[in-house]
């Protein structure tokens, strides 16, 4: 009878976590199949698969917003980003682990406290800053702000995980003649993959899909990323959903490629950066 209550309970998770799967691709399945339609199919049968896939949607949207040229802005700004942010991050938190004190603490809860204040509220004097620095409509001047928006949580990431290597790696290596960047570079950062890999995922996601920093930040045309070219589906007046859905479609896929690869990663680096050795 407990068996039998065992494989029941075991059912029914099963059941559940298939039906949260599906309603966890169904809005990606909403995307793709709608940007194979036409705008009247995708008005009059949302869910529904398209008559005629529509693959000139596609073409259209390549040509209309300039993709490969906001492509590339996307690749630029996430890729540089998320590098600074690693390397700025995995430094400073590597300092004030190694280095404890009142100095370090203070500093580490200054940049944690970053964390609590909404960015709606930073807005403004963003702006009246970045224009003041001449960093408006320049892609070095948003990297350099996902650089300060990204660095909190990596590291506090770092620093959870930094405390779980034993110092006496670094002693041994330094016995053996290395330098303090050699130490970092040869010791440190292959120790800390696991963690870099959550980190650059997590921020790859978060830089490559947003809107309001950029829409705020670039004007240009030139400069655009993906999800702000993409905004021109959307009006007051008229919603293109057909091509609109072929943007968001042509710009999902590549970062899901890059998370499906390297999202085994996650959960391994997070729990190890939970143990604190």
């Amino acid at each position: 009878m407990i068996k039998d209550r065992y494989t029941s309970g075991k059912l029914l998770l099963e059941l559940l976590m298939i039906v949260l799967a599906l309603l966890v691709f169904f809005p990606l399945y909403m995307t793709f199949v709608n940007g194979f339609k036409t705008y009247n199919e995708v008005v009059t049968s949302t869910v529904a698969l398209p008559h005629v896939f529509q693959f000139k949607n596609f073409a259209v949207v390549w040509k209309q917003i300039n993709f490969f040229g906001v492509f590339l802005n996307s690749l630029i700004v996430t890729v540089v980003s998320v590098a600074g942010i690693l390397l700025i991050s995995s430094a400073a938190a590597y300092q004030l682990v190694r280095r404890p004190g009142p100095v370090s603490q203070i500093i580490f809860l200054a940049i944690l406290s970053s964390l609590v204040i909404p960015f709606q509220t930073m807005m403004i004097p963003l702006v009246k800053v970045a224009k003041e620095l001449q960093l408006i409509n320049t892609l070095y001047g948003i990297i350099i702000m996902y650089w300060g928006f990204g660095i909190p949580l990596a590291l506090f990431l770092y620093h959870g995980f930094i405390k779980s290597i034993p110092r006496e790696l670094e002693e041994a290596a330094y016995i053996d003649g290395s330098g303090p960047f050699g130490v970092y570079f040869r010791i440190l950062l292959p120790l800390l993959k696991p963690i870099t890999t959550t980190i650059a995922i997590l921020h790859s996601l978060w830089i490559w899909n947003d809107f309001l920093l950029p829409l705020i930040m670039l004007s240009s045309k030139k400069n655009q990323t993906i999800p702000l070219a993409s905004s021109v589906y959307f009006g007051q007046y008229t919603n293109e959903w057909h091509l609109a859905m072929a943007a968001l479609t042509m710009a999902v896929v590549p970062i899901i490629l890059f998370f499906l690869f390297m999202q085994r990663y996650i959960i391994q680096g997070i729990t190890a950066g939970a143990v604190k050795g």
